[in-house]
């Protein structure tokens, strides 16, 4: 048992450790990637994805592990018994993800327009050629001076809640290698420590995602000048998450879970 006074701090390293980690398993990454994909390439707004992202998979992973604070093992039972089902919810998402990036792209409906000429330059690629954010962003630039440009910079980095990417990282949240989190809780004797240990867990979690989808949002500021070269990236992030998504359903399908 990890003990308030020997094993405190250990436990707490052990939580921000493993959501570090954990954000970077490829179902995770093939999810965010597809949103990534059809959003703008500004890089304050892709670490708002992955914040959301992080967010809404902490949610139902705190709330579980409190009740397996308080009811110990005999909870992390009936959690096992059910995961299956949110691996196999995971793995429907991946592919319905995956469907909708190549089939808006075989129609056409990605277009991307770059907007270099800012205090924060960026590219939109989104799934119609009428977008309202490409109409007071530029404007605000070109209509008001000096304070176009600060207001323009607000908006482009303050926090933005991205509500897609929270309700994915909800589907998530239960799934996967979380479980092997969930599964240290009960060996955790000091209820405050507990609940430090799931907090910095999301907090890892949170910070990991956020770092990834900057990352991932480079390619498409890369590619603002081929178009070939963005749809290339594209159907990558659409084939991957597709394949991700279905060799799981595969998986998980084959398990004991679902032998009646």
């Amino acid at each position: 048992m990890i003990d308030i006074g020997s094993g405190a701090w250990a436990a707490l390293a052990l939580g921000l450790l493993l959501g570090l980690k954990h954000a970077s398993d490829a179902d995770h990454v093939v999810a965010v990637a597809t949103i990534v994909s059809g959003s703008r390439g500004n890089i304050w707004r892709s670490i708002w994805i992955g914040a959301s992202w992080g967010l809404g998979h902490t949610v139902p992973l705190f709330a579980v592990g409190i009740v397996i604070l308080a009811l110990k093992a005999s909870f992390l039972a009936t959690y096992e018994g059910i995961a299956p089902y949110f691996e196999l919810a995971v793995s429907a998402m991946l592919v319905a993800l995956g469907a909708q990036v190549l089939w808006n792209l075989a129609r056409g409906r990605l277009h991307m327009h770059a907007h270099l000429d800012t205090d924060s330059p960026h590219v939109h690629i989104h799934a119609s050629h009428s977008h309202p954010a490409d109409v007071p962003e530029t404007a605000a630039v070109t209509e008001h001076g000096d304070g176009g440009h600060s207001h323009a910079l607000w908006s482009s980095i303050r926090p933005t809640f991205r509500p897609r990417s929270f309700a994915i990282g909800l589907v998530h949240g239960l799934a996967g290698s979380a479980a092997v989190m969930l599964a240290l809780v009960p060996t955790i004797e000091s209820t405050a420590v507990g609940v430090g240990y799931l907090a910095l867990f999301g907090v890892g979690t949170i910070l990991s995602m956020a770092a990834i989808t900057l990352a991932m949002s480079a390619p498409f500021r890369a590619s603002a000048g081929s178009v070939p070269l963005r749809n290339a990236i594209v159907a990558m992030a659409g084939l991957a998450s597709l394949a991700i998504g279905g060799a799981l359903m595969a998986e998980t399908a084959s398990t004991d879970a679902f032998h009646f």
